[in-house]
């Protein structure tokens, strides 16, 4: 079935623009930062990219009325940890409200205070250099100071659902 957004009354159906949009396949990482007052702060995003290379700059976006918004935004340095694809139960519980994020949850300290989790196929840790306005949310770039990969398959997000990548070709 094909669907437009195109000449609607009223602009988009909100609901069908956002089913458009998950026909892009992405990867999964949890974000963390250390809060002002110290405490963690982490939560699920799909919205990780690489930005440049010279010099070394990824970006991902927030809701402004997210979780941890606040402490996203005041923090110097945030460090993105990727998932790989046996970590779909890590993704829904940085994802969660109400409950501690990282009950349970190996972390190191890496830069800055940001927790790194353990087990994960990539961690970067960046020091804040923009927040850009982008509508509903804030676009983070981060300058990459560290980064760390490890051997593993990532866990993808595709039209609502988490997978994995079935065979990679070359």
């Amino acid at each position: 079935m094909k669907k437009s957004g195109r000449g609607q009354p009223g602009g988009f159906n909100l609901r069908d623009y956002r089913r458009a949009l998950g026909r892009f396949a992405t990867g999964v990482a949890v974000v963390t930062a250390r809060a002002a007052d110290g405490r963690r702060a982490g939560l699920t995003v799909n919205s990780f990219a690489s930005l440049s290379l010279e010099p070394p700059l990824v970006l991902w976006c927030l809701a402004r009325g997210a979780t941890h918004f606040a402490d996203f935004s005041a923090a110097a340095h945030f460090a993105v940890n990727v998932l790989g694809a046996r970590q779909y139960d890590l993704s829904r519980q940085f994802s969660a409200s109400g409950l501690d994020r990282f009950s349970g949850v190996e972390c190191i300290e890496g830069t800055g205070g940001c927790p790194l989790l353990v087990g994960v196929i990539a961690h970067f840790v960046c020091r804040t250099v923009k927040q850009h306005d982008g509508g509903d949310h804030v676009i983070f770039v981060g300058e990459v100071e560290e980064y760390e990969w490890f051997e593993g398959e990532p866990l993808v997000f595709h039209s609502g659902r988490y997978g994995v990548p079935a065979d990679f070709v070359e």
